[in-house]
């Protein structure tokens, strides 16, 4: 029979004496079960997260926005991205040109708004490329032919606000703004809200209750008042801001890592590497801590969108960003002093609340795919 393999191949142990195992026999015919028949822990909770189509989907979604955000200059800006003036190519929105530049009578940057320069760079071969929205985030139409705040138009499609900026473009570089600082936020919020609450469940004890005795003093302190002191004595930045913040920002996941810490370590696996005489450093950061993310990766979307929202809100106050910086709630707080201009609160507040209900979903989504309980369909 030659199918089958001769004794003393079975005998070395090389394979057994029916011919070659049915395992490997399948991985001959059908290319054996490979990576995707056994995926690992992360892959299945990435399969579980895509098939919440909602969360999958405002993911994609949210992505997108921020991307586009991070190009504002080139979506949103009064200077053109490349111009062609005499022969020469000119890149205003990487350096500044004199108006003399381009025919013009002074040495100031030029004002590419200018009717004046906008008829300089149309004549003969002279050409400007601009970006979809010809108008920047303080940029002032001092040739507009209505007053401010105007309405929706051909030129400011969606209107300007009480100083006359382009309101599309205070979307976008607010936008921008608010994301760039929730996502700062909530990375600080990570790293010392994981430190704190590792500490304080794998030590426990004493350890615990020292820290558990300040988060609780801490936490009683007026977070609102200190943020007004700090405002009146200093001047207004988006650093401060995010230090005050950040002071407060921890505690919440603290709590939540320190649960984690304090069920992981009575396990078997911690014990063991503690009888091998594994460091305690090795054992948290190797052996607990991964198995104590899920509540982390779960908390980052709703500690994104709680960032979000407290910028949103002490900007509406007049206690945010400085003066001039793109705001969502510097538009709110004009909407509420121009209730006549709809256009001001209708789209700063269709662009928060689609903001803040993708990262919902996100976080939603997030935790279904993460939750051990939900079997596999």
């Amino acid at each position: 029979m030659s199918g089958l393999t001769n004794p003393p191949e079975a005998a070395s142990g090389r394979l057994p004496p029916g011919g070659a195992p049915p395992a490997a026999r399948q991985s001959r015919i059908r290319g054996g079960p490979g990576k995707d028949a056994y995926p690992s822990p992360g892959r299945r909770a990435w399969q579980r997260f895509r098939r919440n189509k909602l969360g999958f989907y405002s993911l994609v979604v949210f992505s997108v926005m921020v991307v586009l955000s991070l190009f504002a200059e080139v979506l949103s800006n009064d200077k053109p991205l490349v111009v062609r003036y005499e022969g020469q190519f000119y890149f205003p929105i990487v350096r500044d040109y004199a108006e003399t530049t381009f025919g013009g009578d002074f040495h100031t940057p030029t004002d590419y708004l200018d009717p004046f320069i906008r008829d300089k760079l149309g004549q003969g071969g002279n050409w400007a490329l601009y970006p979809p929205n010809r108008f920047g985030p303080r940029t002032l139409n001092y040739f507009a032919s209505q007053p401010n705040p105007t309405s929706p138009s051909g030129e400011n499609m969606f209107g300007t606000d009480d100083r006359g900026r382009d309101l599309l473009a205070q979307l976008i570089y607010g936008f921008r703004v608010s994301v760039l600082f929730g996502l700062a936020l909530t990375v600080i919020g990570v790293l010392v809200g994981v430190l704190t609450g590792a500490i304080q469940g794998y030590f426990g004890g004493k350890t615990d209750l020292a820290f558990q005795r300040f988060i609780e003093i801490w936490g009683s302190m007026p977070e609102l008042y200190l943020l007004i002191i700090f405002s009146a004595v200093f001047a207004p930045s988006v650093a401060l801001l995010l230090i005050l913040l950040s002071l407060f920002g921890w505690m919440g996941l603290s709590d939540y890592v320190r649960a984690e810490f304090l069920r992981n370590r009575q396990m078997d696996y911690v014990r063991a590497a503690k009888a091998l005489g594994v460091g305690n450093r090795r054992i948290m950061w190797r052996h607990i801590l991964p198995n104590s993310m899920t509540p982390v990766v779960t908390f980052l979307p709703f500690r994104m969108s709680a960032a979000i929202l407290a910028l949103t809100s002490l900007d509406f106050l007049g206690l945010g960003v400085p003066p001039g910086t793109p705001s969502l709630g510097e538009l709110l707080s004009q909407g509420k002093a121009n209730l006549d201009a709809w256009w001001i609160s209708l789209s700063t507040f269709a662009v928060l609340v689609i903001t803040l209900l993708l990262l919902t979903f996100m976080g939603d989504a997030l935790r279904d795919a993460l939750d051990p309980r939900k079997a596999e369909k």
